[in-house]
């Protein structure tokens, strides 16, 4: 997999790039990961990649040539003839062109996974006011937000996005079923975790998860991950690939949750 961030500010990029995860991936060759600054792109003297809107209105607006530009550069480096170190691409593989922006849909983790299945991943952080409508119209395939809230660049959000997507890739996790069993992975939150030693402070592992008896153990961590999601994000059981048993288990855990209340 191949994945460029279009920004003004690429030294945000890189140390997160080469760190933890993300770096790990990098050098082990799972991914390419670059950032491109689209001011190199401008095409003028004064190296500006933002005017004022049509219309009047306050701030500035991105403009659509040095992000064409940036764009066209880095589909360029991905043929055949590419260099050593970047990322080969087949000329009939079409990147998937993602501007983080606001008004985009709402990033979830089934988004990360079908993102996860592509080659080439080209993401556009913006500054200012907004973008010139004709990047959203004519250039981008996707736009997305990690949440209802605005920012003052598009980095964070990307970087967000991109952490979610390496860490699918084969190899890019020391644990492949690590992923699997995240949270939202299963339409569910994940169940608790619990590790040496068995009693701190008084408070005591599960006695389920010392048993050895790991067929019970999954029993015991499929409810857990029900009820904490009927705690705590009981809209998301609303779309969950549900069992029979899952939802006798959930009759269950809402009616003693009633009890309790009473």
């Amino acid at each position: 997999m191949r994945i460029d961030v279009l920004t003004l500010f690429p030294e945000m990029c890189e140390g997160v790039f080469g760190t933890s995860i993300l770096g790990k991936a990098r050098d082990k060759g799972i991914v390419s990961l670059n950032a491109v600054n689209f001011r190199d792109f401008s095409g003028n003297k004064h190296n500006s990649v933002d005017d004022t809107p049509y219309g009047g209105g306050g701030g500035m607006v991105l403009k659509p040539d040095p992000i064409f530009a940036a764009v066209e550069h880095v589909l360029a480096e991905t043929g055949p003839e590419a260099s050593p170190g970047e990322a080969a691409i087949s000329p009939l593989v079409k990147p998937r062109i993602i501007l983080m922006c606001p008004q985009g849909q709402t990033y979830t983790q089934q988004i990360a996974e079908e993102l996860a299945q592509e080659q080439h991943l080209i993401f556009i952080c913006g500054h200012y006011e907004g973008y010139d409508e004709r990047i959203r119209e004519h250039l981008v395939t996707d736009e997305l937000s990690i949440g209802d809230y605005v920012l003052t660049g598009g980095e964070l959000p990307a970087l967000t996005v991109i952490d979610s997507i390496v860490r699918l890739q084969p190899g890019a996790l020391g644990n492949e079923t690590s992923a699997v069993t995240d949270s939202f992975s299963t339409g569910l939150l994940e169940y608790p975790h619990y590790t040496r030693p068995a009693e701190f402070r008084g408070w005591k592992v599960p006695d389920m998860l010392l048993s050895g008896h790991h067929a019970n153990i999954e029993v015991w961590r499929r409810e857990q991950a029900l009820q904490r999601t009927l705690e705590r994000r009981p809209d998301l059981l609303e779309t969950a690939d549900l069992t029979a048993k899952d939802k006798q288990t959930l009759k269950r855990l809402q009616e003693q949750a009633s009890l309790n209340e009473k």
